[in-house]
This record gives structure tokens, C-alpha cells and sequence, in this order.
């Protein structure tokens, strides 16, 4: 066994534990994975999507609304279940747009945002009367030509690219030179410009970055985005019926790292919807968030193919690895790799521990699942299992690298 020092990983509650086997949605790792028809496999658990829901509710105030971003997970049952316990949903392409319509979410609670959107998205979007959050004075234009020769009024927002970023988030998506947005010096003549096409404008969007744990940053953050949305509201065709003020609300994944604390957002968001509402009336303040609702919620589930030892260091080699879970590689946005928390699902805690790592069934070193973590002693046909997997995972994979089968996806509980 190797000598060398395991990483670590956050702390693992999501789950309850039961005679040694994770329990998810009241059932044993072992009794899904037969369910499931063999590994790999997600694994999504409805009680934890709805004890996230309430404890946002709990925290911030009451008038807020609660969107989901569609792209952190869109499991047609997953996005079914959201459907009914938030106010909307923000869409990243014309398929999460008609996987919303089909979930019940009405047109008027849909948001359409993202660069590059083809004109026939922008058609269809039109046709549904979704909201079109503009992404570029261009964009403004051909949103402006298909309605008039559609016939419809175009509801759209637009999303601004502020000249200030979120602090401390793990993803920076405003501030500086942005492919995201409208620049916010621009977003007068935008504005001014929806008047003259008639369209129907909806809103404003302000988003500044995600994967956020600093409770002192997103408030910080939430406190500029109102004054500028009040300072650029002035130049609007009509009052904003919205302002989304994005969310960017993070989760743990790795030692050291702590649970993002709601109750100051919320009491600081009590102050910015007085000010919003004293300047704007009963403009709808909207948070979006994708990870922190979905993140925590979800496992990948992979088998143990078999066991090895090179120069006196253990190896799991899995059934899955990275063109399922490329983040769990290390390999979608992490700058020095580290592990997401892992575990033998059905040891959890094992007769015996060692330091060992988890690998992937691809033929390229980037197949990793965990690398030198302390975990329960495992061999072929246990089960590993990586938490904090709900949000960015099937889909944000390359599945078709080296043509190895797909894996299942079920939401229980």
C-alpha cells in the first residue's frame, strides 16, 4: 500500500448509511443498482430537491422568486418534479425549452438566455412566448426582425454585463470583456432600441458568477447588481415586470470547504427588494440557481471491474469514469485537480480502510475518479459511489468518447 498522504473530501451526510450501504430514497445502493439494471449509473433522491427547496424559502424572503437552471441537470423527470415546487426556469437551448413546456412550466415563466442562439430557437421562443434574454445588441436585431415577421410581440429581457465580477466564485461570468451580456454602458440604447421595435420587454438579467461559498461575497455582489439595475431601469421602454438577479450560490465538494450560509443572504436580500420595490413597484426579484439545488441531491454510481496493484499502490479500475462524469475527473473547470467525495457505497465504512486509486475504464490517463483517497478496501463488483453529482454530470460529458455505453439515470424517493 502506498505511503503517501489520501486526500480528503467534504464531510458526507446527504445519505444515510445503513448496515454498512448507503440508502437512497429509502432503499439500499445494492437493491438500486439491481433496479437500475447493472452500473453505472445516477442516482437523484426527490427528498433532497425538496428539503433544498424549503430551506431557500425558509431563508430568503418571501417575495423572492426561485428559478432553476435548467442546464445544472435536465433529467426530464428531474426538471418534472422542479416544475411544480418553482416559480420558473431559465433555459440554455430550444431542447431545454421544450423539455420545460412539457413539464408544465407556463411560457411566461421561461427564460431563454445564452450566447449564440440560432435563429430558429429565436423563432421558436417567439412562438411560445417565452422570455429571450438578449445576449448582444445583434441578437436585439434578429429577435426584432422574426417577430415582425411572425407577426408576434417578442417578450424579452436583457442581460447585462457588468463592469464589476462576483469575488471568490468559482466561475467568473461578468465583469470585463464578456461574451455573456450586453455591456452595461451599451444597455441604454438596448433598451431604447426594444422601444422602437415594440418589443415586449420584460426584464432586466445580472448575473456575476457561480460556485460561490462567501455569504459576505454574493451579498456584496446582490447589493451592486440592485443599484445598477435601478440606475439602468430609468432608461427602459416600461418598467421592468423582473429583475433576476442570478444567484451563483456554490456547495462543498473538498476539505476545507464550508457550507454557503443563507440566513445573511436573505437578510440582506429583505433591504435590496425594499429597494427595488420603493423605486420600481412590484418589479419580480428573481434568484436562479442550478448547482445548489440539484448539486447535492445526486450520485454516480460506477462498479468495480477489478483490482490491481502497480508497484505496491492499489487501483480500482470502474465501469465508469469521465465520459460520464467529466467533472468528477477534474477535468470541467478545476484548475489543480482535486476529488470529489468518494466512497464504497455498499462498505461504507468497511472492516478494513486503505489508500487507493479509482480509476475509469478509458485507455488515456485522464480517467480518474479519485486519487489516492483512504475509502473502504474494495473489490470487483463493489460499488463506488461519488457524491455532490446531481448538477454537471451526464450532460456535461462527452459520452461518445471511446464508445463505451451510456449510463442509466433514475430520481427516487
Amino acid at each position: 500500500m502506498s505511503s503517501a498522504e489520501p486526500t480528503q473530501h467534504a464531510a458526507l451526510d446527504h445519505f444515510p448509511v445503513v448496515d454498512d450501504c448507503l440508502q437512497v430514497g429509502g432503499e439500499p445502493l445494492t437493491r438500486l443498482a439491481e433496479r437500475a439494471g447493472g452500473t453505472p449509473f445516477y442516482l437523484y433522491d426527490r427528498a433532497l430537491l425538496d428539503a433544498r427547496v424549503a430551506e431557500l424559502r425558509s431563508s430568503l424572503p418571501a417575495d423572492i422568486s426561485l428559478h432553476y437552471a435548467v442546464k445544472a441537470n435536465p433529467m426530464p423527470a428531474l426538471v418534472a418534479h422542479l416544475a411544480s415546487r418553482v416559480d420558473g426556469m431559465d433555459l440554455a437551448s430550444e431542447q431545454e425549452m421544450r423539455l420545460a413546456l412539457d413539464a408544465g412550466v407556463p411560457a411566461h415563466r421561461l427564460s431563454f438566455a445564452g450566447p449564440g442562439k440560432r435563429p430558429a430557437e429565436l423563432r421558436a421562443a417567439v412562438a411560445a412566448g417565452v422570455t429571450i434574454i438578449l445576449e448582444s445588441l445583434g441578437e436585439l436585431e434578429r429577435v426584432g426582425a422574426i417577430a415582425e415577421a411572425l407577426g408576434w410581440r417578442a417578450r424579452v429581457g436583457v442581460r447585462v454585463n457588468p463592469d464589476f465580477e462576483l469575488k471568490a466564485s468559482g466561475m467568473k461570468m461578468g465583469g470585463g470583456p464578456r461574451v455573456f451580456g450586453i455591456d452595461a454602458e451599451s444597455v441604454p440604447a438596448a433598451l431604447a432600441r426594444i422601444g422602437e421595435l415594440d418589443l415586449e420587454f420584460r426584464g432586466l438579467h445580472i448575473y456575476t458568477g457561480s460556485q460561490n461559498l462567501s455569504a459576505d461575497a454574493i451579498i456584496n455582489a446582490q447589493h451592486r447588481i440592485v443599484a445598477l439595475a435601478l440606475e439602468l431601469a430609468e432608461h427602459a421602454p416600461t418598467p421592468p415586470a423582473f429583475l433576476n438577479i442570478g444567484g451563483g450560490f456554490g456547495i462543498p465538494y473538498f476539505a476545507g470547504e464550508t457550507p454557503l450560509s443563507l440566513a445573511p443572504i436573505g437578510e440582506a436580500l429583505t433591504q435590496r427588494v425594499q429597494e427595488v420595490h420603493d423605486r420600481l413597484g412590484p418589479t419580480e426579484i428573481i434568484v436562479e440557481l442550478g448547482r445548489y439545488l440539484v448539486g447535492e441531491a445526486g450520485l454516480y454510481v460506477a462498479g468495480v471491474v477489478d483490482r490491481k496493484i502497480s508497484r505496491d499502490h492499489p487501483f480500482l479500475v470502474a465501469d465508469g469514469g469521465l465520459h460520464h462524469h467529466l467533472a468528477a475527473s477534474g477535468n470541467f473547470g478545476q484548475v489543480i485537480r482535486k476529488n470529489y467525495p468518494v466512497v464504497v457505497g455498499n462498505r461504507f465504512r468497511g472492516n478494513e480502510r486503505e489508500t487507493v486509486t479509482v480509476t475509469g475504464p478509458l485507455c488515456t490517463p485522464l480517467d480518474l475518479i479519485a486519487d489516492r483517497v483512504s475509502m473502504a478496501r474494495a473489490e470487483p463488483g463493489d460499488l463506488i459511489a461519488v457524491y455532490q453529482s446531481g448538477a454537471y454530470g451526464l450532460t456535461a460529458s462527452p459520452t461518445g468518447f471511446l464508445s463505451h455505453p451510456p449510463p442509466g439515470e433514475m430520481l427516487v424517493g
